[in-house]
């Protein structure tokens, strides 16, 4: 078996939230699903939870991912990309997972199969010190060290597992999805990624996990 068939993959990621939401900022649905890239996207509505609930993962040697609520998947991977949709959005660029403990959740990631690609040793623009990036077939996972504030804020948190957080998704072209959401996006800045950019889709379209959106690799 080759690398890349062997390399772990997303098969699936369940959100607490309503199908309606999407479906109302171009994005095409199934029923309750949407198809993005490779990866399908189920919208269990708000009683399923909070946020992203849950994902499979192809590939794994054990779902004990430091807390991450996760399944093995068996599903072969799709022949193809699922398309674009009418607001332009073709894919999820990465998925950040948030910790208070960087070196334990990448640890648990690596016994579980996860490759690392790096560690970024350099604040983010919201203040986390460390980023940990795993390749997971085209999409990347990010993991996101807690800020040092938000740890003195409760005592003991430095326990707490990890979780699944937000998702950054790409667009062909990133000024028209902006002009297709209006409102319920930011504008169009720089993005930490050389040469690259990115928007922030706003509270005010209700959607259940914080979702910003990426240009294409230049």
């Amino acid at each position: 078996m080759s690398a890349a068939q062997d390399a772990v993959t997303i098969d699936q990621l369940v959100l607490a939230d309503a199908p309606g939401r999407w479906s109302a900022l171009g994005f095409e649905l199934d029923g309750d699903r949407l198809q993005l890239g490779a990866v399908s996207l189920r919208l269990a509505g708000e009683d399923a939870g909070r946020g992203i609930v849950s994902w499979s993962l192809r590939g794994i040697s054990s779902t004990e991912l430091d807390g991450l609520p996760t399944a093995l998947s068996e599903a072969a991977l799709p022949v193809a990309a699922g398309p674009a949709h009418a607001n332009g959005v073709c894919a999820i660029d990465h998925i950040v997972a948030m910790t208070p403990a960087l070196d334990r959740s990448v640890q648990a990631l690596e016994r579980a199969g996860l490759a690392l690609r790096r560690i970024r040793e350099q604040p983010t623009p919201a203040g986390a010190p460390r980023q940990a990036f795993f390749r997971l077939g085209e999409e990347i996972l990010e993991v996101v060290q807690e800020p040092e504030h938000v740890l003195a804020a409760r005592e003991g948190s430095e326990q707490r597992p990890a979780k699944l957080w937000g998702l950054a998704l790409l667009t062909s072209d990133l000024d028209r999805t902006v002009a297709v959401l209006g409102e319920h996006v930011g504008e169009a800045r720089a993005a930490v990624q050389p040469g690259r950019r990115i928007a922030t889709v706003r509270r005010s379209a209700g959607l259940a996990v914080p979702v910003a959106l990426m240009s294409a690799k230049p």
